[in-house]
């Protein structure tokens, strides 16, 4: 263990304003201040990564009371900071270092905390943090050395929550869903058009987080956080997400799906910020105004704690008796709001690498006015809530999935027919690339069936009258924007598995557009939309036998989630 003056100042307060915190010197530095402070902290491993590293979590806790249980009857306020899951964006690491040893050693700041429980992971991303260099943040201003954004499995783990193919990311459900935090911040700096603010806000849709949480996260607590951050001398402003090449031409709110850190606290009904530091200004800068926006969420939290976790509360309770829920939304362009907002001239001018013309930033010409802000994200697509899903138990890792996030479940115990509705897979877009270790489903068209179907003894039953019906619906609902369909784990009911022998099947195609009037309606249809296919023999063959009745396969394209109504 390392020697440590009487006063705990972080690595990056020793060194140069232009370094931040290793993994191994961050974990040491933590353990030791849990020994100094053990009435504040309480500093533990949670899991290991796919690396082999162990990740830890820490709590501070004003009256010494450390315990989940006890703290969650007594509806006591989390607030959550998750820091390194981006290694090479590394200032909310050496911040949250500063922010808890103040809370050690300053009883002032401690009593601040009132019910308020702080609970942190000081650097998420173990395996890319230890990835050392200078170089993979290609636009970035310091420090002199940081990690990197992908995992040992070289996953961007902000893409990971809900697909979960990271062990970093099962831990992180399993936190998340047990301490079942109000308010989360999770630390970034940002890439993209140059501009004079140094931090800038992605937060959770409001829309999409929807109801009275919605109202007071885009009425009454993103505008107090923005005042204060001018205030503290760091003017703020949203994500700045160029709907044109620029921000002149306006900026569109960051639509945080479940894949992303906010979007994941979104299914569970917290508000989530990502603070994102611009990557052009000093790491000093950034270091300091991101503790700056630590500290202004985690005020407002603590002042209005009770009320954000009645809201809640109250989510929950009505989605418990949603007739419907929705599972998409979409930007109403239609529909800008204004954002005052301080910028650099952009200019244009001809490349010298290249016959094209290329975009500059003059920061010798600022200007500020008002611009086009795109932040109404109405649902375009919902579905009505069934009674319950039954999930097959042949997909354990949707099912791992599920129980990760306290999904209530429990066995089927016998055998038994049921009358279902479900989904024909009808078509998919997907991505000709892999994505995150994927091959992502961006489209997909749905034909909406019913039938009578056996369930079998061990299959799952999902009531919808459960606190995590909404974690539940986005992901089992293929339409979701990061449903687990869309990340391709039912993909197997999308090959058929059977095949014929073309000269053969050329003879016995006739006897079945003979004997199933339907099929020859289809394919004379088919041949007129294709007359350009009519002259291949396998798309021909290929769509007698995929849709011809005798040798249908039920489980080809059906979605294998059924809904009970």
């Amino acid at each position: 263990m390392p020697t440590m003056p009487n006063f705990p100042i972080t690595p990056y307060e020793r060194g140069n304003k232009n370094q931040t915190t290793a993994w191994a010197d961050c974990i040491a530095w933590y353990e030791d201040l849990a020994l100094r402070y053990p009435h504040v902290l309480r500093f533990a491993m949670i899991g290991t990564s796919d690396g082999g590293l162990p990740i830890h979590a820490g709590i501070v806790s004003a009256d010494g009371v450390f315990e989940r249980e006890q703290i969650k009857r007594a509806r006591r306020p989390v607030f959550f900071n998750n820091n390194g899951i981006h290694p090479g964006e590394p200032e909310g690491i050496d911040a949250c270092m500063a922010l808890v040893r103040d809370f050690c050693v300053d009883p002032g700041r401690l009593d601040g905390l009132g019910k308020t429980v702080f609970l942190f992971v000081p650097l998420y991303n173990v395996d890319g943090s230890i990835n050392r260099a200078d170089t993979s943040r290609v636009n970035q201003d310091g420090p002199e050395q940081f990690g990197f954004r992908g995992n040992a499995r070289h996953l961007d783990l902000n893409r990971d929550f809900v697909k979960c193919d990271s062990l970093t990311a099962q831990v992180f459900n399993k936190l998340f869903t047990a301490w079942d935090p109000d308010v989360m911040v999770d630390t970034h700096t940002s890439n993209g058009a140059d501009y004079p603010y140094t931090m800038t806000l992605i937060h959770t849709q409001a829309d999409k987080l929807g109801g009275a949480l919605g109202a007071f996260l885009r009425d009454t607590m993103l505008p107090h956080i923005f005042t204060e951050m001018k205030q503290r001398g760091w003017p703020t402003c949203p994500y700045v997400n160029p709907v044109k090449d620029c921000p002149d031409h306006g900026i569109a709110e960051f639509l945080e799906t479940p894949r992303f850190s906010t979007g994941y606290a979104a299914l569970h009904h917290t508000i989530g910020f990502m603070p994102e530091t611009h990557m052009l200004k000093p790491f000093a800068d950034r270091y300091a105004s991101m503790r700056a926006l630590v500290d202004t969420a985690l005020a407002f939290t603590v002042e209005h704690g009770a009320a954000i976790h009645q809201m809640r509360w109250a989510a929950r309770k009505e989605g418990r008796a949603a007739r419907e829920w929705p599972v998409h939304w979409a930007m109403d362009e239609s529909r800008p709001s204004t954002f005052r907002f301080a910028g650099y001239a952009a200019k244009y001018g001809p490349s010298e690498l290249g016959n094209y013309t290329r975009l500059w930033y003059d920061r010798n010409e600022r200007w500020e006015r008002d611009i086009a802000y795109f932040n109404s994200f109405p649902a375009d697509i919902k579905v009505k809530t069934p009674r319950a899903y039954v999930l097959p138990q042949a997909w354990r890792e949707v099912v791992e999935r599920l129980q990760w996030n306290g999904v209530v479940m429990e066995r089927i115990e016998a055998d038994r027919e049921l009358d279902v509705q479900y989904y024909h897979i009808a078509s998919v877009d997907s991505r000709p690339d892999a994505y995150e270790g994927h091959m992502f489903h961006d489209g997909v068209q749905l034909e909406q069936r019913t039938a009578e179907l056996t369930v079998r003894a061990g299959d799952w039953w999902i009531p919808l009258d459960q606190d995590q019906a909404r974690y539940a619906i986005e992901t089992l609902e293929p339409q979701g924007h990061d449903s687990f369909f869309r990340w391709g784990f039912f993909n197997s009911v999308l090959e058929k598995k059977e095949a014929y022998s073309d000269y053969v099947f050329e003879d016995h195609a006739l006897e079945l557009l003979r004997d199933e009037p339907g099929l020859r309606a289809k394919f004379e249809q088919w041949k007129g939309a294709h007359p350009d296919l009519v002259s291949n023999q396998a798309a021909v063959l290929d769509f007698i036998f995929a849709n011809c009745q005798r040798y249908a396969e039920p489980e080809w394209r059906r979605y294998p989630v059924l809904s009970v109504f």
